[in-house]
């Protein structure tokens, strides 16, 4: 069983994470150099393939397409407690925030960072937490590297699906690379300062 980092320590992780089936996309290129992540807006599967994808048994995070395209179908996994969904970077959580009158119906909810240098999984993450309101666990997945987990913490993740090659046995400590972050977060609503003048910080 793969293992996964929560803010408590790592634990085995019970949820798998389905995917649809890998594609082969060619090379885009712009002014001569490779365009590293996909539009926003661009389509993640084709309908047929949502159609056609097969959900496990157990506790699964499937694709936000599926969720939208086959609810009704999935409505019982979901009252069970046993399916959550995941978000690509490209990808509205508009969208799944409108799908559902509330989010928190799902255990977890995942974020794909396609390439750690793609950041809109941060900004998904923050406004998951913030205008959403989603208090369950919110997972990081894909290429999660340890330099990242202090600032994915601060946009409001509390798990995190390392990439294969780091050392999980690092991610307690990186977790905690500032001991005091000066601005608000999803993970801090108020600024130092301000729990410096309420005795907050000790």
């Amino acid at each position: 069983m793969a293992k996964l980092i929560r803010h408590e320590g790592i634990v085995e992780d019970e949820w798998s994470v389905l995917r649809f089936p890998a594609k082969e996309e060619p090379l885009r290129k712009q002014a001569g150099k490779p365009v590293l992540f996909k539009l926003t807006g661009e389509a993640s599967a084709t309908p047929d393939e949502i159609a056609n994808l097969a959900v496990p048994e157990g506790k699964t995070i499937i694709p936000l397409p599926l969720w939208l395209a086959r609810s009704d179908e999935l409505a019982a996994r979901l009252a069970a407690a046993t399916l959550g969904v995941w978000i690509d970077s490209h990808e509205s959580p508009e969208a799944l925030a409108g799908s559902l009158d509330d989010l928190n119906r799902f255990a977890v909810i995942a974020v794909n960072f396609p390439r750690f240098i793609d950041g809109r999984g941060y900004s998904i993450a923050a406004l998951l937490r913030t205008r959403y309101g989603y208090r369950g666990e919110l997972r990081a997945i894909g290429e999660v590297l340890l330099d990242q987990l202090f600032y994915l913490k601060r946009c409001g993740f509390d798990a995190y699906a390392l990439r294969t090659d780091q050392n999980i046995d690092d991610a307690a400590r990186r977790l905690r690379d500032f001991s005091h972050p000066y601005q608000a977060a999803a993970d801090q609503p108020l600024p130092l300062f301000r729990r410096q003048a309420r005795g907050l910080t000790a």
